[in-house]
């Protein structure tokens, strides 16, 4: 990131309100001690997706990829006491950061991991969701994308993270798998008439799907 993208952001974190100092925790010790930490959020991608659930009083919350649990204690944050985020994920080791840290956490009863194949635990998953975030494997985001609309409420909101992938997606002259699953996605949902979307150059490239208003 250039020094002048570094300036912008920690300007815009000074002006944000941020995720809660367990959310804080969960990034420093990420950070510190998980590999490939960099599959973080950020603070100003968690504040987004913490503004994002509180602005349409989200109840119920899907998240495709927990790592070690920051993301998904961002929004639970802003859930409602009755609310419900469902996390899946594959991976035992990092998840287990997660839990140990919602548990300091007054909103961490309101989280429930499932661990195994996203897409096994996808169809066998009930009921609408509010806001749903993807943030795992990239080349099965189509097929998280395509079983999330299935599963999203009327007036709810996707989003799928790294969705610029550090600059590949517009480097003509990179191929590799996930930055061609990424293109398509992305090109994907521009092409549909029933979706609205909007990307964000925020940490990675956010991009965020919801279903055209018919009325």
């Amino acid at each position: 990131m250039l020094q002048r993208d570094l300036a912008a952001e920690e300007y815009c974190l000074s002006k944000s309100t941020l995720p809660s100092s367990i959310c804080e925790e969960i990034f420093n010790y990420t950070t510190n001690n998980i590999p490939r930490s960099t599959m973080l959020i950020g603070p100003l991608g968690g504040s987004l997706l913490g503004f994002l659930t509180a602005s349409i009083r989200a109840k119920r919350i899907l998240e495709i990829g927990s790592y070690t649990g920051y993301s998904a204690l961002c929004m639970a944050e802003h859930l409602p006491d009755n609310g419900e985020l469902i996390t899946l994920d594959i991976s035992e080791e990092t998840t287990q950061v997660g839990k140990k840290f919602w548990k300091k956490s007054p909103h961490g009863k309101k989280i429930k991991l499932i661990l195994g194949p996203a897409l096994e635990t996808l169809e066998n998953l009930s009921g609408s969701f509010d806001f749903i975030l993807i943030d795992a494997d990239k080349t099965n985001y189509l097929a998280y994308l395509r079983r999330s609309l299935e599963l999203l409420s009327p007036h709810g909101i996707i989003a799928l993270d790294n969705c610029l992938w550090g600059g590949s997606v517009f480097d003509p002259s990179i191929h590799d798998a996930d930055t061609k699953a990424l293109r398509e996605v992305a090109d994907w949902v521009k092409s549909r008439d029933d979706l609205t979307s909007l990307l964000l150059p925020i940490r990675d490239g956010i991009l965020l799907v919801q279903k055209r208003n018919k009325s």
